[in-house]
């Protein structure tokens, strides 16, 4: 009993000793940005709708009933959010592993066996020599064992770190794939509004300029109009027909991108969103305090600094393999060879043993393994402040493409309203005979063009937006995590 209670002292001495673990503690790195975004005071000053409140569901900002239920439709449904969340179930196995090396081990053994001895083997033959000998045999043994490795240097506390480190990252990582998620859905969505909004353009200028051709076929006819005004008509209408399957097919495939979020089969939202409506309008944006402020509301950024955390873990568990690994089992149980005879005093049997790792003489690779894992944690440094950068630029250049297109589409709506009154002064002044039909067909591709370039800024307006949403975090914050 002396020798155990020994022990016992000596664990209670390596758990004192180890109260620091080796290695680097965690410090949180500077933010490698400050101060205001570029672009915050013209986004500030946007002719936008009222501010929308809630700001983790920024999608509903856009005021579309089909848009926010795509957007819910995709956050159930979507297969890399499902992935996302089956990770953090695989991640959070290897914290309760990481978790359950600190802690003592135990478990019960127990066995019952009947032997019938060889004697042509040399043990064989050295027993039947003996007088009394019995070739048949039992043995009974039943132990309770337990074991723990006595964390002296922190080694296994800092693999624990790092597990919760990448547990943390992992659950982050679920908010991260929900915004990206939302995002993309929305996104897709104006896609296709916008692809919508073209292809009712490019085909009514198709029926416009198809009326063109009747009116020069009937002067053609009565040899008012020539052959060449003819044909120019029909080959101006032929360039505005080719553009109209080109806009289907980008039209199709950004509707199977949309299938494919919702996780459904390409095809499943065809009838849903067979009917055109308006591009939806970009909302405010109001929340977008400055640079610094993205650490603590982008999820990808904290997924990031998570990571940093797990990697400069590492190092401490790298440099644990310097020092002597302490480990203490015992065992408490029986053996007989008489089962009537079990659990009797002279049957009972215990031992407590103090073990000893030390990897004295492979220092070499000891040393490897920290450069290693120093190099991880500075590559991981890296990343995460070019990260930090990214996501910088990812708002800026938002914010821009918001306000200059949202610019370009009030400008175009001037032109349009301009150029469709010149179409059709030139088509009153071209059966007048006051111009000729090169002017007339001029006109029309000016309009479709104008026409065109105010639905793509219209749609890239609010595209922007989203991105502008996705790149401030979508309302996310470092609490939620």
């Amino acid at each position: 009993m002396r020798s155990v209670s020994s022990l016992a002292l000596l664990a209670l001495a390596g758990v004192t000793l180890g109260a620091c673990a080796v290695g680097p503690d965690y410090v949180a790195p500077a933010s490698p940005v400050s101060g205001a975004f570029i672009g915050a005071g013209a986004v500030a000053q946007r002719a936008a709708p009222a501010a929308i409140i809630d700001q983790a569901a920024w999608w509903k900002g856009f005021n579309d009933p089909v848009l926010d239920g795509l957007v819910e439709r995709a956050l159930a449904q979507n297969l890399d959010l499902a992935q996302a969340t089956a990770r953090v179930t695989q991640v959070r196995a290897g914290l309760s592993a990481a978790t359950a090396a600190l802690l003592p081990s135990g478990g019960v053994q127990a066995s019952a066996a009947r032997v019938h001895v060889s004697t042509q083997t040399p043990t064989g033959r050295l027993l039947s020599a003996t007088p009394g000998f019995d070739r048949d045999g039992q043995l009974y043994e039943a132990n309770v064992t337990g074991g723990w490795e006595i964390d002296v240097f922190g080694g296994l506390r800092r693999d624990r770190e790092a597990a919760v480190a990448d547990y943390q990252a992992a659950r982050v990582g679920v908010a991260a794939a929900r915004l990206s998620v939302a995002a993309q859905t929305a996104d897709t969505y104006l896609v296709i509004r916008g692809l919508q909004a073209r292809l009712a353009i490019a085909r009514g200028q198709v029926e416009t300029q198809t009326r063109l051709v009747g009116i020069v076929r009937l002067q053609q006819s009565r040899q008012v109009a020539s052959e060449l005004q003819l044909r120019q008509a029909e080959g101006a209408l032929a360039q505005t027909r080719a553009q109209v399957p080109v806009l289907e097919e980008g039209l199709e495939a950004a509707m199977n991108a949309l299938d494919v979020l919702l996780g459904a089969q390409p095809g499943a939202t065809r009838a849903e969103l067979a009917a055109a409506a308006p591009v939806p309008r970009a909302p405010a944006i109001t929340e977008a305090a400055g640079p610094a402020d993205l650490i603590r509301r982008r999820p990808d950024l904290a997924v990031a600094e998570w990571r940093l955390r797990a990697s400069s873990a590492a190092i401490g568990s790298a440099i644990s393999e310097y020092y002597p690994k302490f480990s203490l089992t015992g065992l408490v149980g029986t053996a007989t060879t008489a089962s009537g005879t079990a659990f009797e005093s002279p049957a009972n049997q215990l031992q407590g043993v103090l073990g000893l790792r030390w990897r004295l003489f492979d220092f070499g690779w000891v040393h490897a393994q920290i450069k290693a894992a120093k190099g991880r944690n500075a590559e991981s440094l890296a990343a995460y402040q070019q990260s930090v950068l990214r996501a910088t630029a990812d708002v800026e250049d938002a914010f821009s493409s918001l306000v200059k297109r949202e610019d370009e589409a009030r400008i175009l709506v001037g032109g349009e309203q301009s150029l469709s009154q010149a179409r059709a002064s030139s088509e009153l002044a071209y059966k007048a005979g006051a111009v000729s039909l090169i002017e007339v067909l001029d006109a029309d591709a000016r309009l479709l063009a104008a026409r065109d370039a105010r639905a793509q800024a219209d749609t890239e307006a609010a595209r922007a937006a989203v991105r502008s949403f996705r790149a401030l975090g979508g309302g996310w914050s470092a609490a939620q995590g």
